[in-house]
């Protein structure tokens, strides 16, 4: 074999795994794309699931602030007298100037 034979052998020997390994790294590329694509999608699932979690949350919120008791009902009425009686107050201290 003379040296341009085994220069050419050694070149198509390089090509070929050059090939493989394009042919692998293409195959991985197409794998993490595919990975990323679901994980996009989970991630849009979660952020409204999430979304939904913090709708329901404010609605339980508002839900116990309206909820009274029975032992809380005089309570209630009595903070709701003195509101009153303050924005009366207001009221009145506005309409002297």
């Amino acid at each position: 074999m003379s040296p341009s034979e085994a220069t050419m052998a050694t070149f198509e020997a390089r090509m070929r795994q050059m090939i493989l390994q394009f042919q692998k790294l293409k195959e991985e590329n197409k794998e993490l794309y595919a990975m990323l694509e679901k994980s996009d999608e989970d991630n849009r699932r979660l952020s409204s699931e999430l979304n939904d979690l913090k709708r329901q949350f404010d609605t339980y919120k508002m839900a116990r602030m309206i909820e009274v008791a029975d032992g809380d009902i005089e309570t209630t009425k009595a903070r709701l007298q003195k509101l009153i009686r303050d924005v009366n107050k207001c009221i009145t201290l506005l309409t002297e100037q």
